[in-house]
């Protein structure tokens, strides 16, 4: 059995199609792993869904910020942005399957055997595995509860924009949401700042550290994959491996094999399928 990690989705089926078919992937005997972010921006988010649901135990997914807006604006009054193309799937006559399924996915997925953390944005560098793990079930508890409706429509903002063990309520959740699905950057003082989006050579000089930088708690042999950072680079940073190529904006498609002690990439090149 072969175990790939594949870079944020965002609506591209057919390159998605186009990746699978150069792994040779077989739905009988391999499994992916999928970082998050399987819709929004690109036009086929619908089939993406549709495909990744299908899978069934073939697939591991992670929810990324995009899908979490899909979530909701399903559930509350929070309206579509001018960039997102989600109409097709909000008017599909399966999204409420759709998106109960979508619901349950994890927010963090973690394999010992082969000792690999999957999320879509980062890790807290003060956080340990199991602060880790039992963050994300309170978020996925959260999600569950009601619906999410009450969690969805307090969901968006910047702040708290430091961690702290001190967090309760819906400022607790709204930093476990954030920290899990739109790190990129944490600042010399410990904020987190979510505005910064380019690579970082981009943000030199700014007080500005990648998070998978900073001293981490979190066990040193615990490989981690990642998506969400088209601007970063697709490679490994250390125990950190970037899967996200940007193939929504014309970047690249990757594929990370990850069942062997040395990872193995694979991608296709992509035109710019932003809506």
């Amino acid at each position: 059995m072969a175990v790939y990690v594949i870079g944020d989705v965002q609506g591209c089926y057919s390159e998605l199609c186009r990746l699978l078919d150069k792994i040779h992937f077989d739905q009988v005997r391999d499994q992916l792993w999928f970082c998050g972010d399987l819709v929004n921006r690109g036009p086929e988010s619908l089939q993406t869904l549709r495909f990744v649901h299908a899978l069934g135990d073939a697939a591991v997914t992670v929810l990324g910020n995009h899908d979490l807006h899909l979530l909701a604006v399903f559930h509350s009054q929070k309206k579509l942005k001018k960039s997102d193309t989600l109409s097709e799937v909000l008017a599909s006559p399966d999204r409420e399957e759709l998106m109960t399924w979508l619901q349950s996915r994890p927010l963090v997925h973690f394999d010992r055997d082969l000792n690999f953390l999957l999320v879509h944005a980062g890790i807290h560098p003060d956080w340990d595995l199991q602060q880790t793990l039992n963050y994300a079930s309170e978020l996925e508890v959260a999600l569950q509860r009601d619906n999410g409706k009450l969690f969805f429509e307090q969901m968006y903002g910047d702040v708290p924009d430091r961690w702290s063990l001190d967090l309760t309520g819906i400022e607790r959740l709204r930093c476990i949401t954030n920290i899990l699905t739109r790190m990129r950057f944490i600042t010399t003082d410990g904020r987190l700042e979510y505005k910064a989006k380019g690579g970082p050579r981009q943000h030199a000089g700014q007080g500005l550290i990648p998070w998978f930088e900073m001293d981490r708690r979190l066990d040193q042999s615990i490989r981690i994959a990642f998506g969400h950072w088209s601007t970063l680079g697709v490679g490994a940073y250390g125990k950190h491996y970037a899967v996200d190529g940007g193939c929504v904006w014309g970047g690249k498609f990757t594929a990370l094999r990850i069942d062997s002690s040395e990872p193995q990439w694979s991608s296709i090149g992509c035109e710019s399928r932003s809506g």
